[in-house]
């Protein structure tokens, strides 16, 4: 019996949402075991996808079964298969079950969690995950929640990487920037190899790209800690104000590791901010053997990390810590009367919508608790193990070949290399492997030379799908001049 009021839509029964539910699931898993069959990358142009879609929505409801066979017809064939295991360009976005899982229950409970009131429980589960998170990953104690500072999770480390430079800029101004605007000596310092994200936090901030200093980098590519203190005390002595320095634990290009400890050094001498941003390479962790990637981290102000990039944990998800929450809460806070409330006015709630620039938040934290309680700590080590054992041993193969070499050492799970002859087209080289639709890398440059970068880092490549691109790679740069 239809019970609906007059001008009500129709929602789905209780049994059909079961329905269209166990057809999504069941979708879904086909695709995970079919997506390596699939070509990489779209096979289409610019409009293609559009052009196939109804010009006009429709007048009344279709059914779920057409929707879901139109996700395979017209979306499927548009898209770039993250999830293969024959994707290899730029980071992974990987996933698993249980984040899949998680994010649905997520989406079906439909919480906001912009305050403690709004859902106690999105709120202290993230707090606590993050907590986990920290002790698994061997951080700073400071950067827990029983003290001072505590964890959150933003979008991505763009965000977090904005929220720092708010914290910081706050400090700076003697936590007056908010209400006043931005004083104008202030200025920032990146190595060259600094992810863009920065550039484009100066201009939200409205500080501005003009004052963020690219600092050279060394012969590893990480920041050159002497040219970094030669640009502050430069800048001081012009009358400037060092407020912010970003280290970066694996650069976006080759995953070259700032030093972090003599960063910190030469910033704490300027009072200046340290960020950490260790988006790709903090995941590794995870391994006691990896934790050189900490080395200097007592120094930090904020650190961030990606669980969606190497976390099976689907995006988005970005871990972001704070060793002092205060700066970050000042520059943040904004409090109208209709959100305020008795938790809040205790302080002793978090209140996340103080820790980012969105006022709502989703219930991110709940994939994250599926993916590690699902796994547990020790297979997540070993996951990331077995990506940088595939990556040294595709390292290997490169160097024994007299027509490849590596451009730079292998870093972790990420190895960039171009073909040892002059003049060789490597541009073509990539293209055509992308084409072909086996397997999808991207590139970097490296000191003017363009080179092929593979990173291995996927829910379920295996060595098999290492082995079989690296021949795909061999074959092809055997046909091209």
């Amino acid at each position: 019996m239809d019970e609906r009021q007059p001008g009500s839509p129709r929602h789905l029964s209780a049994d059909e949402f079961r329905r269209a539910g166990y057809a999504v699931i069941d979708w879904l898993a086909d695709y995970h075991e079919r997506v390596a069959d699939l070509p990489v990358m779209p096979r289409v142009a610019p409009g293609d996808v559009r052009a196939a879609l109804p010009p006009a929505p429709p007048v009344t409801g279709e059914s779920f079964a057409a929707i879901l066979a139109d996700v395979e017809r017209l979306i499927v064939p548009g898209l770039m298969h993250w999830q293969s295991p024959n994707f290899f360009g730029y980071f992974p976005a990987n996933t698993s079950p249980p984040s899949i899982l998680g994010d649905l229950v997520s989406a079906g409970l439909g919480v906001q969690g912009m305050l403690w009131q709004t859902s106690p429980s999105c709120t202290e589960l993230e707090t606590h995950v993050l907590d986990w998170l920290a002790d698994m990953l061997g951080l700073p104690a400071r950067f827990k929640s029983h003290g001072r500072g505590g964890g959150v999770i933003q979008d991505s480390a763009s965000s977090a990487t904005l929220c720092a430079l708010l914290a910081a800029r706050e400090r700076a101004s003697g936590y007056h920037a908010r209400e006043q605007g931005n004083p104008g000596d202030l200025v920032a310092y990146c190595s060259s190899e600094t992810h863009s994200s920065l550039e484009k936090a100066m201009s939200i901030a409205g500080l501005g790209r003009a004052r963020l200093r690219k600092v050279a980098t060394d012969a590893r590519r990480a920041m050159d800690v002497d040219a970094l203190e030669e640009a502050m005390r430069a800048d001081a002595a012009r009358g400037l104000r060092p407020f912010f320095v970003c280290a970066t634990v694996g650069t976006t290009s080759t995953l070259a590791v700032d030093p972090v400890g003599a960063i910190g050094r030469v910033a704490a001498a300027h009072g200046a901010w340290l960020h950490v941003d260790a988006a790709m390479a903090g995941s590794a962790a995870l391994c006691p053997e990896f934790r050189y990637l900490n080395d200097g981290l007592e120094r930090a102000d904020s650190y961030c990390f990606n669980p969606h990039k190497w976390l099976l944990t689907n995006f988005d998800c970005d871990c972001f810590y704070v060793a002092d929450r205060e700066p970050l809460l000042a520059a943040l806070t904004v409090l109208p009367e209709y959100l305020r409330n008795a938790a809040s006015e205790t302080g002793e709630a978090i209140d996340y919508r103080d820790w980012q620039i969105p006022l709502g938040r989703r219930f991110r934290a709940l994939k994250l608790w599926f993916v590690i309680r699902s796994y547990g700590v020790r297979a997540l080590q070993d996951f990331v193990r077995h990506h940088v054992a595939l990556a040294s041993e595709l390292e290997s193969w490169i160097a024994a070949d007299d027509r490849f070499e590596l451009v730079v050492p292998r870093s972790l799970n990420l190895v960039c290399f171009a073909r040892r002859a002059a003049g060789a087209d490597d541009r073509a080289l990539l293209d055509r492997l992308n084409a072909d639709g086996h397997l999808f890398m991207s590139h970097t440059v490296i000191d003017g030379r363009f080179c092929l970068r593979l990173c291995v880092g996927q829910t379920h490549t295996t060595r098999e799908h290492v082995e079989a691109a690296w021949q795909r790679i061999r074959a092809a740069g055997a046909s091209l001049p």
